[in-house]
């Protein structure tokens, strides 16, 4: 069964920062480009940030770029996105998704990925 498992989403103050984590399994992980995308409440979904299956390219919406890094370990099965200076325009919830290719993929819709997972969410506030 394949599974993509995402966490480390929370509560934060604007300027803090959190790391996300996405657990995959039931599929070969580093055959597959990995992308963060997001959807706010009320809003249509968010392209983040997207890395190619051998972790050596990645790649960041302009609103996050300087702020996010995204990252995977493909001996872990596990994408991360390490959010720093969050602010509150970054509230949303947060999915993990795969496409099966080795360059990155940049969607912002989750039908356009092979896999996603359930969204951990993310909320910023004072």
């Amino acid at each position: 069964e394949v599974q993509l498992v995402e966490s480390g989403g929370g509560l934060v103050q604007p300027g803090g920062s959190l790391r996300l984590s996405c657990a995959a399994s039931g599929f070969t992980f580093s055959d597959y480009a990995m992308s963060w995308v997001r959807q706010a409440p009320g809003k249509g979904p968010e392209w983040v940030s997207a890395i190619n299956s051998g972790g050596g390219n990645t790649y960041y919406a302009d609103s996050v770029k300087g702020r996010f890094t995204i990252s995977r370990d493909n001996a872990k099965n596990t994408l991360y996105l390490q959010m720093n200076s969050l602010k509150s325009e970054d509230t949303a919830v947060y999915y993990c998704a795969a496409k099966k290719r080795a360059l990155a993929y940049i969607r912002r819709y989750l039908n356009d990925y092979d896999y996603w997972g359930q969204g951990t969410q993310v909320a910023v506030s004072s």
